[in-house]
């Protein structure tokens, strides 16, 4: 199995790839800038740049591109989009690290966690944005897509307990650390357990 990480310089990204690097999986660093991971294989290429001939040999591709920027929020869309046709109809996986936001805080699934009522303003634009990745990626019947959200507090400095418990919509806890959520992620990986479909990932 080969896997590419985009955007392997990030704060999920990194962890993600030296998880998967750690784990003896044959992993290449999709970086914009100097490689910061551990991979020793690197393609240094902004992701808007990719094409089918440089991912082609991936049987995984992890994106884990963010943006934070409230000016470039349509950039989440756009690189999924990108990212969707570069694999459509192959039998190559994209696994995309999604947002909190779309999932449920009730069984009935009436009220998504980014409309209720406590929800933080400052973060609204954003979550909102990952949700609408979301409900585009739900769309596409061509792509091998596996969409996994952390829980609402991702701690990027919490422990690395090794452990971890997944809901597919709705919010089963508090908060994951990014180190942890990296496990799922690669266990998802080399698994493959959740094709076209979401599920999120907390602490036990």
């Amino acid at each position: 199995m080969k896997i590419a990480v985009i955007a392997a310089n990030g704060k999920a990204g990194k962890l993600i790839t030296n998880e998967a690097v750690n784990r003896g999986l044959d992993v290449t660093a999709v970086v914009r800038g100097e490689n910061k991971t551990n991979a020793t294989t690197v393609i240094q290429k902004d992701l808007f740049d990719l094409t089918k001939e440089d991912i082609a040999e991936f049987d995984v591709i992890i994106d884990a591109f963010g943006q934070p920027n409230q000016d470039k929020l349509d950039e989440h869309s756009k690189s999924l989009a990108l990212l969707s046709d570069l694999v459509s109809d192959t039998k190559q996986r994209l696994l995309i690290i999604g947002g909190a936001g779309s999932l449920f805080v009730d069984a009935a699934h009436t009220m998504r966690l980014v409309d209720s009522p406590d929800f933080p303003e400052m973060f609204k634009n954003t979550a909102l944005a990952q949700t609408k990745t979301l409900e585009e990626i739900q769309d596409r019947d061509d792509v091998l897509w596996t969409f996994i959200s952390p829980a609402p507090d991702f701690q990027y400095e919490g422990q690395r307990t090794g452990s971890y418990q997944i809901s597919s919509d709705e919010v089963i806890g508090t908060s994951v650390s990014y180190a942890d959520y990296a496990i799922a992620m690669v266990d998802e990986a080399i698994e493959g357990k959740y094709i076209q479909k979401r599920f999120a990932v907390f602490s036990k």
